[in-house]
């Protein structure tokens, strides 16, 4: 049997605001601290005296070397952690959860593709890249957003550029936006593959998940080098609640890393 333990607190060392409703949330341990984490995995995040959400890392050592998730104002746990300031306190359990296959795509080409806040828990394995470049073929970035004012870590992708291929798309571009307008498909459409030795990460919403992946089988992509991040309606972290069941799989503990091989049959069921 799973023990949960109790949340261990972690001091706010920084928060970034990324959009008007998304900050970035850095987290130093106030006493002992939790085992690393490997990117894609998640914490459980404790607001005291209002509750805990499951958050992806979205950095593994921020500017003053903890932990970084980013969060999305939505609900009553995830707006409580979005007006934390530097200094306040929280409760943090983990790691969780399976992570990214970074070592198995190694030797390999890297397709990174994000929707939404789902560049969040791709970020660190961008940096992973980043930081190990002889490690990896080559490594494009493809991210789409609602609009130009929705786009996450809009400087660090920037920064992206100049070492690695960098796309960026929009819905709904604004005055002076100079790149992609369409959904993040659009990207991998003209994109060059070298389908043989690639791998693909895929984060965001469900729709674009399934779509995306589409294209990328059709493009020769082998379905377990395509890895998708499944973090609907996760609640305890210890698959005791069943809340996050996907036909067998429980995604807090079997996820929310999954090859696409493991789950194609689930995900074209509307019902699950």
């Amino acid at each position: 049997m799973t023990t949960v333990l109790p949340p261990l607190p972690y001091r706010v060392a920084d928060v970034r605001a990324e959009t008007a409703e998304t900050r970035s949330i850095e987290l130093v341990p106030a006493g002992r601290e939790l085992p690393p984490f490997a990117p894609g995995q998640f914490a459980m995040v404790y607001a005291f005296g209002v509750g805990e959400v499951p958050i992806s890392a979205s950095g593994l050592r921020g500017r003053h070397g903890g932990l970084v998730h980013t969060v999305r104002a939505v609900g009553a746990v995830s707006t409580a952690l979005y007006r934390l300031c530097p200094g306040d306190t929280v409760g943090l359990r983990g790691p969780y959860g399976t992570g990214w296959d970074l070592e198995g795509a190694a030797g390999y080409d890297v397709l990174v593709i994000a929707g939404g806040i789902g560049l969040a828990p791709l970020r660190p394995v961008v940096q992973a890249i980043l930081g190990r470049p002889d490690a990896y073929g080559r490594c494009a970035v493809l991210v789409g957003a609602r609009s130009p004012a929705d786009l996450a870590f809009r400087d660090e992708i920037e920064s992206w550029r100049d070492r690695i291929q960098v796309e960026v798309t929009v819905d709904r571009p604004g005055p002076g936006w100079r790149a992609g307008v369409g959904v993040v498909t659009t990207l991998v459409e003209h994109l060059e593959l070298r389908p043989e030795r690639t791998w693909a990460f895929v984060c965001g919403p469900e729709v674009m998940m399934r779509h995306t992946t589409r294209d990328l089988l059709t493009r020769g992509l082998v379905p377990h080098r395509v890895q998708l991040s499944l973090e609907r309606n996760m609640r305890c972290a210890t698959g005791h609640c069943g809340h996050c069941q996907l036909g067998p799989l429980l995604l807090c503990r079997d996820g929310p890393v999954l090859g696409y091989d493991r789950v194609a049959h689930l995900l074209q069921v509307r019902e699950l």
